[in-house]
């Protein structure tokens, strides 16, 4: 399936608009994940795994002890598409999901405590 390519501002206007965190570089889009360990930062990068194995697009990735980078474009079209915003956007919200927040008190979310401390949000 043939995609468009966004235009550089196109991209730009697009993350302010619906991906805050993400940023625009070298003809990617990138967003770091920050996390409180190996541990947190092994399950970020299965997690991210899976979410672009079910969409068979798949990112470039950065690990270290405490982050993750992954960046997005689409090979085929030499740029930013859908393909890539949408993938960010799941991988936004499945990763960044802050049970406590978001689930009516159904679930009370990771401890504030620094033993089980896992992915650090952005506030």
């Amino acid at each position: 399936m043939k995609m468009v390519a966004y235009t550089d501002e196109q991209v730009e206007q697009y993350l302010l608009d619906e991906l805050p965190h993400w940023t625009y570089e070298n003809g990617w889009i990138r967003r770091k994940i920050k996390t409180s360990s190996w541990k947190s930062t092994l399950m970020v990068v299965n997690t991210v795994g899976h979410l672009a194995e079910k969409a068979w697009h798949h990112p470039d990735m950065t690990v270290s002890y405490a982050f993750v980078i992954v960046k997005l474009v689409t090979h085929s079209e030499k740029g930013i598409t859908d393909k890539d915003f949408q993938l960010a956007k799941k991988i936004e919200e499945v990763v960044m999901w802050d049970a406590a927040e978001t689930s009516q008190g159904v679930f009370e979310g990771t401890p504030d405590d620094p033993r089980f401390k896992y992915i650090k949000q952005d506030k």
